[in-house]
């Protein structure tokens, strides 16, 4: 059987972590490989063996994997008792303080964002498009983990795979948006190819959202999901393809020792 291929970060050692990628799962077509999105018209038997997979990577059972309908707000799941598969609230990150339960966000150009306070042991996930992480779906995981215990000045966050800056051109509702709330927030877009766009830098966003935290420790991934076709499903890739194929998604996880 192929393993699930994930990426981790050194800032989140002492926690079971991973940023997977598309490589080791059933999937097939342009779902392939490792699609772990339950809303996607793929086979939910493959869907669910994915799953499986990325959790027995992580040295899990799939029931301990929990997951979210993902909205793109900054609302803040407390996971305690748990749910069922599929069933999770609408939200866009969660956070927990008890051992074994692997929180799971599921992205397709977003950026997934994992954090750690390994020593209050609490750790959290959020889903960060750009409307989450404007409108501060970072800080509010982060206010949500204080209240469990954790401290910011002990918490560390990593940046997943998403789509890059030299990848991202928008519009300029996008950049009104980020400036509306910093001006100083001009510094993550370059001038685009075409008049009126620019090139927004979505990791480097979220990652200065994270720093002005005062966190113990902040890192990027550094892969852009729409420039490697061969690791990653991006939703730009296929809108600019003509936007007909469907794709999957994949699976960012982090969970505390059991």
């Amino acid at each position: 059987m192929t393993q699930a291929e994930f990426l981790t970060v050194p800032a989140l050692t002492g926690v079971r972590h991973g940023f997977f990628t598309r490589r080791g799962g059933v999937s097939e077509g342009p779902y392939a490989a490792l699609n772990c999105s339950l809303s996607s018209k793929d086979d939910r038997d493959r869907v669910r063996e994915n799953r499986r997979r990325a959790m027995d990577a992580l040295g899990l059972d799939i029931v301990a994997l929990h997951g979210l309908t993902q909205v793109h707000g900054i609302a803040v799941a407390e996971v305690e008792a748990g749910w069922a598969e599929g069933e999770g609230p609408q939200a866009d990150a969660m956070v927990t303080r008890r051992p074994g339960i692997a929180l799971g966000i599921v992205t397709g150009d977003c950026a997934p964002v994992l954090f750690a306070d390994a020593g209050a042991g609490v750790v959290g996930a959020a889903h960060a498009g750009w409307r989450g992480a404007v409108a501060g779906v970072i800080e509010a995981t982060v206010e949500a983990m204080e209240r469990l215990g954790a401290r910011r000045g002990n918490i560390a966050a990593a940046v997943g795979p998403c789509i890059g800056q030299a990848s991202y051109e928008v519009g300029p509702d996008l950049r009104d948006a980020v400036l509306a709330r910093d001006a100083a927030d001009a510094r993550f877009f370059a001038q685009g190819r075409r008049a009126e766009r620019w090139q927004f830098d979505l990791p480097g966003y979220c990652a200065a959202r994270l720093g002005a935290l005062g966190l113990a420790a902040v890192a990027t991934a550094g892969a852009c999901t729409l420039a490697e076709e061969d690791r990653f499903f991006s939703h730009r890739r296929r809108t600019l393809a003509g936007g007909r194929d469907p794709i999957g998604h994949q699976l960012s996880a982090i969970a505390l020792p059991a």
